[in-house]
């Protein structure tokens, strides 16, 4: 059996990860929690922190955290024997060590230079502390005050150099503001990778991380997202069974509207952590300014991708960077949950694994293009670890993240992609240099043009389907600085020129 796993995806490096969750606010955090144990082989989780929100103010819930975590402890050997002898599950203790309690009052109340830390405030100060050199996720499914009262406390024991220092460690993906310290955050901390949908206040279907599972509730995008796999019925036959499975509950409002921030960091061959507009199963998102040579500000806010729904049409939409995955990432879901069921490796299917060149990293394939030529890429390699299963390649120009405004067909020119060997092969063609390789407004020609990605889908034929993907970041060169054209003062001279 150990030869087996071996074939499996193994993760050379493991996001750092501190969650902090209302838990018990309503039942989306506890559900978000048991997906969070199915995922945690990929990540080094750090802490686990019941916090307050708008909507529990005076109290937190640590207890629930344990009552999740002893249905893990009934599973984990079963998901021992599903994934890479480099990347086991942690056992329950571990998790459980991990528990504490965030400042039992409502945000800024917890905020002061003469207010204590909560027990996981001193949790999360002596992770940021720590030296290690990669950065910490900070995941919040409720308030903030647990970071915000940590960050003051930095402020005030550290030089203004180290207190930055230690700020450029973090990564924050925060589910809107719901507490008052946000804001806060934001305002003083403007150095703080920080991702969060910002919007008025209780207006979370505005916000792209509703996309997971909000359509219905929230009447976004009708039409578009398939809603099946977030039924109740979907979820009671698929989700909800054996041990683990039964700790997740019935939703309340929306499913598990905190998943989106894991989602995020998955490690599947699609996303790129440090690069929020890239897109991921976690949705996509840019810089909020990029004034002063970008140093004013490391928050990002939602983005919107190009979609095409269920019903055939297209969607410029920020919830669509979310639903646009979400049969994969569902379908991957209640694939861990039959591990769950089983040590029987042949009970449940596995993900395929990716090879492009012979090469089989998950980090994105960087590769230089001169504008106009063509260039084959290779996925003959690939392999699904489960005998018998077929694979289906599915290559994509994912244009979106080379765009600088919605007006994406316009900026951003296909990638001419001819499929061969049923797909495990492709010959890429580069659009010209008139459409890469210059300045938007001038039209100058430019030696080095846009960044486009170019994604491979690879879907096995197992039970359910698996879905692993692999970046391919095209960087288009224009050596000899063809394909100038006239300038314009305005977008909307250039709308005129390409309508």
């Amino acid at each position: 059996m150990t030869d087996r796993l071996t074939t499996l995806q193994s993760f050379p490096s493991k996001p750092r990860v501190f969650i902090v969750s209302d838990i018990s606010n309503e039942p989306d955090d506890a559900e978000s929690l048991v997906r969070y144990l199915l995922y945690s082989h990929q990540f080094q989780t750090e802490g686990l922190v019941a916090c307050t929100s708008t909507w529990m103010k005076n109290r937190v819930c640590p207890q629930d955290m344990h009552k999740i975590i002893d249905a893990y402890e009934k599973v984990v050997d079963n998901l021992n024997a599903h994934v890479h002898p480099s990347a086991q599950y942690q056992p329950a203790d571990y998790f459980r060590g991990l528990v504490r309690k965030g400042a039992e009052v409502y945000g800024m109340e917890a905020v002061g230079d003469d207010i204590p830390l909560s027990e996981g405030g001193e949790l999360l100060l002596e992770r940021i502390q720590h030296p290690s050199d990669q950065p910490l996720w900070i995941l919040c499914w409720g308030g903030t005050n647990v970071l915000a009262q940590v960050l003051l406390r930095i402020e005030k024991l550290h030089s203004k150099d180290e207190a930055a220092r230690l700020r450029s460690k973090l990564r924050v993906y925060a589910i809107s503001d719901q507490d008052d310290t946000g804001p806060w955050i934001r305002h003083r901390y403007p150095d703080i990778f920080y991702i969060a949908s910002v919007h008025g206040w209780n207006h979370y279907g505005m916000a792209a991380w509703t996309g997971i599972s909000g359509d219905k509730y929230y009447n976004f995008d009708q039409g578009g997202p398939d809603f099946t796999k977030m039924s109740k019925e979907w979820i009671r036959e698929n989700i909800q069974i054996g041990d683990l499975g039964s700790a997740y509950p019935d939703y309340l409002f929306i499913p598990e509207g905190d998943t989106a921030t894991f989602l995020y960091l998955i490690q599947n061959g699609l996303g790129v952590p440090e690069h929020p507009e890239y897109g991921s199963w976690g949705g996509r998102y840019q810089r909020s300014d990029i004034s002063a040579n970008g140093l004013a500000s490391l928050h990002y806010g939602d983005a919107v991708d190009r979609v095409v729904g269920a019903d055939g049409r297209t969607y410029n939409t920020n919830h669509g960077t979310i639903w646009r995955w979400r049969d994969s990432f569902q379908n991957d879901f209640a694939a861990r949950i039959q591990w769950s069921l089983s040590p029987n490796f042949d009970a449940a299917n596995h993900a395929p694994i990716i090879a492009v060149n012979g090469d089989t990293n998950l980090t994105p394939l960087e590769i230089e293009a001169e504008a106009g030529s063509t260039f084959t890429l290779d996925a003959s390699e690939s392999y699904d670890p489960d005998s018998g299963d077929v694979l289906k390649f599915k290559w994509f120009h994912y244009k979106d993240p080379s765009a600088t405004q919605w007006w994406v067909d316009a900026e951003v020119a296909d990638l001419v992609i001819k499929p061969v060997d049923e797909g495990r092969k492709v010959d890429v063609t580069v659009p010209p240099p008139e459409r890469c390789c210059v300045e938007l407004m001038s039209r100058q020609p430019v030696p080095r043009g846009q960044n486009l990605h170019l994604v491979l889908q690879v879907t096995d034929s197992g039970s359910p389907p698996l879905t692993s993907y692999r970046r391919v970041l095209i960087q288009t060169t224009n050596p000899r600085l063809e394909g100038g054209g006239k300038g314009a003062d305005a977008v909307g001279e250039l709308m005129a020129e390409f309508a």
